[in-house]
């Protein structure tokens, strides 16, 4: 029976460099395929934190240099990041769906997300975006005005405000595109945070949990399953302690727990 399934796939699973997502990706759209072969709709979304980091850190050093190239502001940055990476998903896609004799199309959608101004996310960062550093490094940039945290005990990660997804601004394209029988990719890295304003909509820099937009996306869409794919095998509570233990499966009631024991770090494992 086909089945409406939203797929999103974590920033960190797409690599490091543009080379490694394309390989990440080009490995990933088989089993998408798959799915989409067997006779299901498919909508992927995906994370963009390491990616939107590097972009942003790249802009803001050669704004820096003697070329004078312009500051370029986080919501551009998100747009960026939405359209390579969903180059490089929807080629992929593309390239094995002609493989394989399945005309289908793939489409990328700029997706903008609307939040809430004062949401209290603003006053607190917590999304990790860009690479990894050393205390060293991540001091040096603390002095430039970044906000870093350690992450997880794999080193420190700049971190920016992560407020709740409230609607999706371009949700009836979407849909309209789903009906007509595309495989879409939308609301890439949580979408481009926007909040309403007198004059209209107003891009903010934040970056909103890929997996909030994605829940709000299979919502909007009424699909029938909600897939998230990460770099990492497994969750796990006491994470990077001696009597560390993974989890295979959780009800509801024992994720909440967990949530309220603090188990999972806030814009990582944090559903």
């Amino acid at each position: 029976m086909s089945k409406k399934i939203v797929i999103a796939l974590g920033g960190n699973a797409l690599g490091n460099d543009p080379q490694e997502q394309k390989e990440a990706v080009r490995y990933t759209s088989k089993s998408i395929v798959d799915l989409i072969e067997t006779g299901n709709q498919i909508i992927l979304s995906h994370g963009n934190g390491p990616q939107v980091g590097m972009i942003n850190l790249a802009m803001d050093e050669a704004s820096k240099s003697e070329a004078g190239t312009p500051e370029m502001p986080f919501p551009e940055c998100g747009a960026m990041s939405q359209g390579y990476i969903g180059y490089h998903l929807q080629n992929a896609i593309q390239n094995e769906l002609n493989r394989r004799g399945l005309k289908k199309s793939v489409a990328t959608v700029v997706t903008q997300v609307v939040v809430d101004k004062k949401d209290p996310a603003f006053q607190n960062p917590t999304k990790p975006v860009g690479s990894f550093y050393t205390k060293e490094e991540a001091d040096l940039m603390i002095a430039k005005g970044f906000t870093f945290k350690e992450d997880a005990g794999r080193g420190y990660r700049r971190v920016v405000p992560s407020p709740k997804p409230i609607d999706i601004v371009e949700i009836d394209f979407i849909k309209s595109l789903v009906e007509a029988g595309n495989i879409v990719i939308a609301a890439g890295g949580g979408g481009i945070p926007v909040v309403e304003e007198a004059d209209g909509l107003t891009g903010v820099p934040a970056v909103i949990d890929k997996d909030f937009t994605t829940a709000k996306l299979a919502e909007l869409v009424d699909a029938d399953g909600l897939i998230i794919l990460t770099a990492v095998e497994q969750v796990a509570i006491r994470f990077g302690k001696i009597d560390q233990l993974w989890l295979t499966e959780l009800t509801v009631e024992e994720a909440e727990k967990y949530i309220a024991d603090k188990e999972f770090a806030e814009g990582s494992m944090l559903p």
